[in-house]
């Protein structure tokens, strides 16, 4: 009798454990999520425009302030099955941009549209996907161009200071996001990607942001006259070092609305070459990049931009530079880790060194504008409560040759960085 009892009550276990087990869901096929950041900073110098052309005059300028919200985006992609997968990422920048239909009494009863908030609206990501295995993957549609360190790593959570490092968001689009194809994949130890692309357009191409402004499209279609390549790979040495080499290559000059007839034989191609890598234990984080770009046929594009272009046009219509570079080396150490063995909370104490020059090299007759060589250091913390979220403290100083005046500021940032679904 006792021993049928404990056999059926095994039965009965038995059977609550098979349960527990059909009912354990499987990974979601819907994953949403995305990355946001709010920002504080008060900058202790002028934010004049012609502070660099009359330094002297704004030596002892008072400091100003700014509340901002970079960026915030929503990642929604779907696995459809049999290797066919899509993404989509919506990005607002700045706190995207509002506008509001009014009545105005003082004018008559007009109606009048007025733009309440600056910023922009992207669409940073929009892919279909077909997966044949682990080392060969086709992705079409509006992809991330993956040249440096920030553009492939551009999360909130994985840079120490306040906004992504400067050099890098100054002389390049960043996030650097164009509508083509790839093709990638990890053989090993080894990812790669290979990207065909439209090119860039040289119309926007300027003195202080070199390359930056020259990405996506101000109209409603993208212009494609001529067509670029990219290339990353990434060397994965252990689960904590990783080596990433990027380059790039396209013509830029007849990607334009505008004729260039007397311009025929400037192509403006463009080459960029990245190194960059990553260390990251519960312990010691540290990153570093080197960014080298040249650009020929520089002194044409000056000239037609300058000449040719409207005011009207997005063009930024200043000088542009042959060559142009940046690098940076940053380190973080947990101090956390003195006191416990778990991953978080954590605490990083970091300091980083960047340098950017948007006009490292000028062709003759082009004027190099000093002030666009940039040292900056900044030193923080970094506190993660978890691994989606960080709260950041930093104050930093831009240094510049003597007769311009160096520009120190201290920022505060909260963001996260995660997906909503499992």
């Amino acid at each position: 009798m006792k021993k049928g009892i404990v056999v059926l009550l095994m039965h009965l276990c038995l059977i609550n454990v098979l349960k527990s087990q059909d009912s354990i869901p499987e990974k979601s096929k819907l994953q949403i999520g995305g990355y946001g950041e709010v920002a504080f900073t008060r900058n202790f110098y002028s934010d004049e425009w012609q502070r660099y052309t009359n330094a002297e005059n704004y030596k002892d300028a008072a400091s100003h302030g700014r509340f901002d919200i970079p960026h915030v985006v929503f990642t929604v992609a779907y696995d459809f099955g049999n290797g066919w997968s899509i993404s989509s990422e919506i990005e607002f920048e700045h706190g995207g941009v509002g506008s509001a239909v009014e009545m105005e009494a003082e004018e008559t009863g007009e109606y009048e549209t007025e733009v309440e908030r600056g910023g922009e609206v992207n669409l940073e990501q929009f892919w279909i996907q077909k997966s044949f295995n682990k080392a060969f993957n086709i992705r079409i549609g509006h992809i991330i161009v993956p040249i440096g360190l920030t553009n492939q790593h551009h999360l909130p959570t994985e840079f120490f200071t306040v906004y992504r490092s400067e050099g890098e968001n100054t002389i390049f689009p960043c996030t650097w996001h164009e509508t083509g194809a790839s093709i990638w994949g990890k053989v090993s130890k080894l990812r790669y990607e290979l990207q065909f692309l439209p090119g860039l357009d040289s119309d926007r191409f300027g003195s202080e942001g070199f390359i930056n402004g020259s990405a996506g499209s101000p109209y409603e279609f993208k212009i494609a006259n001529s067509y670029a390549g990219a290339l990353r790979l990434d060397y994965y040495m252990s689960k904590k070092f990783r080596m990433g080499l990027s380059g790039y290559y396209g013509q830029c000059f007849s990607n334009s609305l505008t004729k260039k007839t007397k311009y025929k034989d400037n192509k403006g191609e463009l080459f960029i070459g990245a190194v960059d890598f990553t260390y990251k234990s519960r312990i010691l984080i540290m990153r570093g990049n080197f960014d080298y770009a040249h650009l020929t046929d520089s002194k044409a594009i000056t000239r037609f931009n300058k000449e040719n272009m409207s005011n009207a046009s997005p063009s930024p219509k200043t000088a542009v530079a042959s060559d142009a570079l940046c690098g940076s080396l940053s380190m973080g150490y947990n101090v956390m880790s003195l006191f416990t063995k778990a991953s978080y909370p954590s605490l990083f104490v970091f300091g980083q060194y960047e340098y950017y020059d948007s006009m490292y090299k000028t062709e003759s007759g082009i004027m190099d504008y000093e002030w666009c060589g940039k040292h900056r250091l900044a030193f923080g913390l970094n506190y993660f409560p978890m691994k989606q979220i960080v709260v950041k403290a930093e104050y930093s100083k831009r240094f510049y040759k003597p007769q311009y005046n160096d520009e120190p500021s201290i920022s505060f940032g909260i963001a996260y960085a995660g997906f909503f679904t499992k």
